[in-house]
């Protein structure tokens, strides 16, 4: 899920990029053409990136919210979490005597797969 969210962050970043850039490319066209000066054209650039900054917050406290709503108040065990009962469990079964471990069924064959 993070993972989407952080996939799905980049390519807006991409596309605003992208974005800035045919802007910019605009914006000098227009000086060059004299429909806008130089101080317009940094004043039009600094309020779209403005705006650009302010849309990617509200972008980024709406997929928060979501993602909270879809996981809630559900406790999801972390990579931590899954290794550190991995390494308990570990422990635990080499205390047992061999005789009483119990066969798993890839370890029951021998022969390689």
């Amino acid at each position: 899920m993070k993972d989407l969210i952080s996939k799905t962050v980049s390519l807006g970043l991409g596309m605003v990029i992208a974005g800035k850039e045919q802007v910019e490319k605009l914006a000098d066209e227009w000086v060059k053409k004299g429909e806008m000066s130089r101080e317009e054209s940094f004043a039009f650039l600094n309020d779209l990136l403005r705006k650009g900054e302010e849309a990617q917050r509200r972008l980024e406290t709406m997929v928060q919210e979501r993602v909270q709503a879809v996981i809630g108040d559900k406790k999801w065990a972390t990579q931590a979490d899954v290794e550190r009962i991995e390494r308990r469990l570990d422990e635990l079964m080499s205390r047992l005597p061999k005789q009483e471990l119990p066969v798993a069924a890839d370890e029951s064959d021998p022969s390689p797969s």
